[in-house]
C-alpha cells in the first residue's frame, strides 16, 4: 500500500479535517458536570457516527455514568487498539479566556497558526489525528491497514469511574495486539517521543490530633502537645540529606534504566537549568546521584502537596490546634506496589507519633506505574516512522504524570500500549484559552499514517 497517496490525501484535506474538530469542540462534554451530561452524550454519537462514515462498525456503549465509543474497522493486519477521551475540564475561570471556550477557531499567533478552544489538545484534537488518518487511508485504499478498535472514553477528567469495571466486562471486544494511545505531548519543538515508562501515583491525606480543642498556645504551650510539630517532623522524616525516600521497603521494585534509554535519553538534550529556570529554581532537589530529567521519569518520589492547622486567617491568633493535616503524594515506577507502600507509609507514622496523639488516613487513589516492553518490534517500527515525519529523531522517553489507563490495559487486557501526542508545553491544557497548534494536528495525522503503515508491514 502507497503510503505517499495517504500522505497526500492528508495534506489536502486538512481544511476539512479542521473544520470536523472545531465541530467535535463546540460540545461543551464536561463529564464532571452533571449539568453537561446530555453534551457528553452528543459528542459520543457523534463521534460514533463520524467513525461509521469512515466504514466502523460503531456505536456509543451505555455505563453507569457516561458513554463510551467502540469501533471496529479493518478485516488484516495486526490488531491496534486506539484509546482517545472525547470528555473536557470545565472552563472556569471564564473571565480569563479571550473567546467562547466552545466556540473554536483557528488564529494566527506569533509563533504560527492554532486552534483555540476547550479539548482542542486535551484530548478531542489529539483524538482526531488518529481518526483522520484512518480516513484518508480509507479514502485512499478503500480499507484500513489493520484491524482497529476505536475505544473513546467519556469520564477520563473525571476520575474514569466507569472504566475498570467497562475493560472487565468488555475484554474480548478489545482485545488486540497493542494499544495505541494519543494524550501525550512532543517532548520538545519538532522532537517527538514515544512515552513507555508511567508514573504510577498513591495519595495519603494524614491528620493528627492532640488535644480535645483548640487550646491557648499562653496557657497550655510547653506542657500541651501541638499536633503540627508533630506533623512536621514525620513530614522532615520522609526524606534523608540525600534525597532518598525513607519509607521503609519504598525502593523495592524500582529498576535500574536500561543503558539504550539513557543513552536515547542523553542525545536529547534536556536543558535542565533551564527547566528549573523557568519556574526560579536552579538546584535539583531529588537523589543527588540522579540526572533532572531521570528524577522526573524514572525515579518514584514523595511530595506534601498540602498542609493545614490553627489559625492561618489574616493577623495573629495565638492558638495551639486541635488538629493538623498534610496531603502526601508518591509517584511510583517499576513493579513498586501502592498498597504495600501505603501500608508502610502508615506504619511509619503510627510509629512516630508521641504520647497524646492519634492520626487518622484517608487514601486518594493508588495505582501502579506501568512500563511498556519495547523489545516488542512495533516499538522500534513506530519510532523509525515518526523520525521520518519530525525534522529530529524521536526517542523512547517517560512521563512524571500519571496516565492510569495504560496500567489498566496492561492489567486487565495484558496490552502493552504506545502513549504517542503532539502535545506543547504552551498548550494551556485544563486551563483558560486552551490551544493545538495546527502544525501539531497536521503532523500528528501524517505521523498516524506512517505509523500505522509500519506496523502493517
Amino acid at each position: 500500500m502507497t503510503l505517499d497517496a495517504v500522505l497526500a490525501r492528508i495534506d489536502a484535506d486538512l481544511p476539512h479535517a479542521l473544520d470536523r474538530l472545531m465541530a467535535l469542540m463546540r460540545i461543551p462534554s464536561i463529564s464532571t458536570d452533571p449539568a453537561h451530561a446530555a453534551d457528553c452524550a452528543a459528542a459520543a454519537d457523534w463521534l460514533a457516527e463520524d467513525l461509521r462514515a469512515i466504514g466502523f462498525d460503531a456505536h456509543p456503549r451505555p455505563t453507569p455514568g457516561h458513554p463510551m465509543v467502540m469501533g471496529h474497522g479493518g478485516t488484516a493486519g495486526p490488531r491496534l487498539l486506539f484509546y482517545g477521551h472525547y470528555d473536557v475540564q470545565p472552563v472556569d475561570p471564564l473571565e480569563l479566556w479571550h473567546r467562547d471556550p466552545f466556540d473554536p477557531a483557528i488564529e494566527d499567533t506569533p509563533r504560527g497558526r492554532v486552534i483555540r478552544g476547550r479539548g482542542s489538545s486535551d484530548d478531542k484534537g489529539q483524538l482526531m489525528t488518529f481518526v483522520e488518518a484512518c480516513r484518508a487511508w480509507k479514502a485512499v485504499h478503500g480499507t484500513l491497514p489493520a484491524r482497529i478498535t476505536m475505544f473513546f472514553e467519556g469520564e477520563e477528567e473525571s476520575g474514569s469511574p466507569s472504566l475498570v469495571p467497562f475493560l472487565k466486562e468488555n475484554a474480548a471486544d478489545l482485545d488486540a495486539d497493542i494499544a495505541l494511545i494519543c494524550d501525550t505531548g512532543l517532548f520538545a519543538e519538532g522532537t517527538p517521543g514515544i512515552v513507555t515508562m508511567l508514573r504510577g501515583l498513591l495519595g495519603e491525606e494524614i491528620t493528627i490530633t492532640g488535644p480535645a480543642k483548640d487550646l491557648h498556645s499562653g496557657m497550655y504551650g510547653g506542657a500541651a502537645m501541638n499536633p503540627i510539630r508533630v506533623l512536621a517532623r514525620i513530614i522532615a522524616a520522609l526524606h534523608d540529606e540525600n534525597g532518598r525516600v525513607t519509607v521503609p521497603g519504598f525502593y523495592d521494585g524500582v529498576p535500574d534504566l536500561p543503558e539504550e534509554v539513557a543513552r536515547q535519553w542523553q542525545g536529547l538534550g534536556f536543558d535542565a537549568a533551564g527547566f528549573l529556570g523557568e519556574v526560579g529554581l536552579s538546584a535539583p532537589a531529588g537523589e543527588k546521584d540522579r540526572t533532572p530529567l531521570e528524577m522526573i521519569w524514572s525515579r518514584p518520589t514523595c511530595e506534601v502537596n498540602g498542609i493545614s492547622g490553627g489559625y492561618t486567617g489574616a493577623g495573629f491568633k495565638t492558638v495551639l490546634p486541635s488538629k493538623a493535616s498534610a496531603k502526601i503524594s508518591f509517584r511510583l515506577v517499576g513493579q513498586q506496589d501502592p498498597l504495600k507502600i501505603r501500608e508502610s507509609f502508615r506504619a511509619m507514622v503510627r510509629g512516630m507519633l508521641p504520647p497524646d496523639c492519634s492520626v487518622d488516613f484517608h487514601g486518594h487513589g493508588a495505582s501502579p506505574a506501568a512500563q511498556m516492553a519495547i523489545g516488542d518490534p512495533a516499538f522500534e517500527k513506530a519510532r523509525t516512522a515518526l523520525s521520518e515525519e519530525w525534522p529530529n529523531p524521536a526517542a523512547f522517553i517517560g512521563c512524571g504524570g500519571s496516565i492510569p489507563v495504560a496500567g489498566y490495559f496492561k492489567d486487565i487486557l495484558g496490552l502493552d500500549s504506545m502513549l504517542i501526542g503532539f502535545g506543547k508545553d504552551d498548550d494551556a491544557i485544563h486551563s483558560p484559552n486552551e490551544k493545538y497548534d495546527v502544525d501539531s494536528f497536521h503532523k500528528g495525522i501524517r505521523s498516524w499514517a506512517r505509523i500505522l503503515a509500519a506496523l502493517a508491514a
